[in-house]
């Protein structure tokens, strides 16, 4: 049956698939009982039609008793391979009125699926399952989430998808030795980190998920350089006569580590610390601290000395005993957000108010074409000049001027941008998705308008939701809408049934009525319990009030501000922009509004009845 010396383990050939290939990602673990001269592969054996694990797991092969493997191996030598057409081909289809049979290694060329659970069933070329995917909306190939090559997402046996994640792809080669490195503890989506509907799925389609710890958990020693601590004297002037490395415990001369990043060091005595238990600070974690507006405790006695330097003082502080903060992006957030609110929009303006000169510049308005005169004005106004009105009837033959009021042009600018077609709402207005004002670049100009107005003492815009508002001060990532905000019915109504769902039926339920809209705005998400409905919503009423007129938002607020901080040296004259950047703002690309418009008004919403 089978020749090879039991010596040669390389060079042994399984006696159920006849090959001596060693490759545990596609056969298992290859295994030789040397005393009865039997060499298996670990899933040509387990997948095997007419055989049983009766033993233990210490007994035989894996559990599998030498007797019933023989026996096995007997039975296979009896039946063709309906692939290679040669003899021992031990694995059959389970569908009924199939009688093909083949080895292992021929049914992975000829793409069938060996489910690993259960009652470990093979299916052929011809009824291996297959997984329901929606109709295919992506035009350009995706990247596999695990090595990152770029493969068509059109589910076939070697590209499977997640079944929690739409845009999550997968060689099913990346997948099988995912899961041979993860184990079923670590197996999970590399998305969403599902692991219990991602597993079903991939054990269904034929992924292997060994019952055992994530090999990087196996590791002699993996995570010993976590137990190092840091021990250094960083201060600039380290006083120690030893070195900076030298660590004497229960002295002047004991290391103590900053207690927010633990990355930086001291001695006792270079930092003026009288015991152990006294705090301290690392330089830069005490600036990023007190930058981000956390108030100084109380100091903890110092000696008192007379002979104190500038390096002592700085360090002989003690700090407050705050929570330890992990160092890397919480340092910088911190840091961007005390800085981010340190000065509010009116200290703003008022700075930007001081550099107004005295020097005025006359605008010519016409009353009738409010509008239109005040982007032809702003065209070449230079903001750092004071305003000054001139009213004019282009219907007037004699060209008469009459001096007007710089606040009621303002006020009359504002009301008119208030009931323009660039907001939608009621009272409290958010922006609008105007594809011909993206076109002719009119959330630019009415963005110059409202600062220029702002800043030259005209009137705020009252007309502003709070939602808009907190997008303009605190930024669109920092801000969650309300139902309020949504001036389309049908999307409201759309919100209010998954908000109101009241079983996870109810709530597939307007998940498929909605499908289509769902899939365009990028709001389609697998739910799971009822509790998902939330976060759906939230999704929905995020993209509808913020996402939507992310580009008229970009070109209404963008770097607004910066075009009233008068600095000369970024236009041709001062406060103006020049004709490249202009031309750069004004261009929206017509992909930018072809995608806006498909996002919003080209994709048909149901309509809902309202339930009493």
């Amino acid at each position: 049956m089978n020749d090879n010396k039991p010596g040669d383990a390389q060079n042994l050939a399984c006696v159920f698939c006849r090959k001596t290939d060693d490759c545990p990602y596609k056969y298992g673990e290859k295994k030789t009982n040397e005393k009865w001269n039997l060499t298996v592969h670990y899933y040509c054996l387990l997948m095997s039609s007419g055989i049983w694990q009766r033993g233990k797991e210490e007994e035989g092969l894996y559990g599998f008793l030498i007797e019933d493997i023989k026996k096995e191996v007997h039975r296979a030598s009896k039946l063709k391979c309906s692939i290679c057409k040669k003899n021992g081909a031990s694995i059959g289809c389970v569908a009924p009125r199939c009688k093909r049979s083949y080895h292992l290694p021929c049914g992975l060329e000829r793409e069938c699926i060996f489910q690993f659970t259960g009652n470990f069933a093979s299916f052929c070329w011809n009824h291996r399952p297959v997984q329901i995917t929606t109709t295919n909306n992506y035009r350009d190939s995706l990247p596999c989430t695990i090595c990152l090559e770029y493969i068509e997402p059109v589910p076939t046996y070697s590209v499977l998808q997640s079944p929690c994640c739409k845009n999550a792809w997968f060689h099913r080669d990346c997948l099988q030795v995912q899961a041979i490195n993860a184990g079923i503890f670590f197996f999970r989506c590399t998305i969403c980190n599902n692991s219990e509907i991602f597993q079903k799925e991939m054990l269904k389609m034929g992924i292997h998920i060994p019952e055992k710890d994530a090999s990087w958990e196996l590791e002699e020693n993996a995570y010993q350089d976590l137990l190092q601590h840091h021990e250094r004297c960083d201060v600039r002037r380290c006083r120690c006569k030893e070195g900076r490395e030298y660590n004497e415990p229960d002295s002047k001369w004991e290391i103590k580590r900053c207690q927010c990043c633990g990355s930086s060091g001291t001695h006792l005595a270079c930092s003026s610390l009288r015991s152990w238990e006294q705090n301290w600070e690392c330089l830069e974690c005490r600036s990023i601290i007190y930058n981000s507006g956390f108030q100084k405790a109380k100091k903890h006695a110092a000696p008192k000395s007379n002979k104190v330097s500038i390096t002592d003082c700085l360090l002989e502080e003690s700090s407050p005993k705050l929570q330890k903060l992990s160092p890397g992006p919480q340092h910088k957030d911190l840091l961007r957000q005390g800085s981010k609110f340190r000065r509010d929009i009116s200290t703003i303006l008022i700075e930007l108010g001081f550099q107004i000169k005295k020097k005025t510049e006359r605008l010519y308005v016409n009353k009738a074409n409010i509008w239109n005169s005040a982007i032809d004005e702003f065209k070449n106004f230079n903001p750092s000049y004071t305003i000054e009105v001139s009213y004019v009837n282009e219907n007037d033959d004699f060209g008469k001027e009459c001096l007007g009021s710089k606040q009621e042009f303002l006020s009359l600018l504002m009301h008119h941008l208030a009931n323009s077609s660039l907001f939608e709402g009621s009272l409290s207005k958010n922006l609008s998705l105007n594809s011909q004002a993206l076109e002719e670049n009119l959330y630019y100009e009415a963005g110059k308008m409202l600062a220029i107005s702002l800043v030259h003492g005209g009137p705020s815009p009252g007309f502003f939701s709070k939602t808009l508002f907190n997008c303009l001060v605190y930024g669109p990532e920092n801000t969650e809408p309300v139902l309020e905000d949504v001036s389309d019915f049908d999307v409201a109504q759309i919100i209010i049934r998954i908000n109101t769902a009241a079983d996870i039926t109810d709530l597939n339920s307007v998940i498929n009525e909605c499908y289509n809209y769902l899939d365009v705005i990028g709001c389609l998400r697998h739910v799971t319990t009822l509790n998902d409905k939330y976060m759906l919503a939230k999704d929905v009423l995020v993209y509808q009030v913020i996402k939507r007129v992310q580009i008229p938002f970009e070109s209404y607020f963008g770097d607004r501000y910066e075009q009233c901080s008068l600095m000369p040296a970024r236009a041709e004259k001062s406060g103006t922009l020049t004709s490249n950047q202009q031309d750069k703002r004004r261009k929206c690309s017509v992909q930018d509004i072809e995608l806006s418009n498909k996002s919003q008004g080209k994709v048909q919403i149901p309509e809902f009845k309202l339930q009493d």
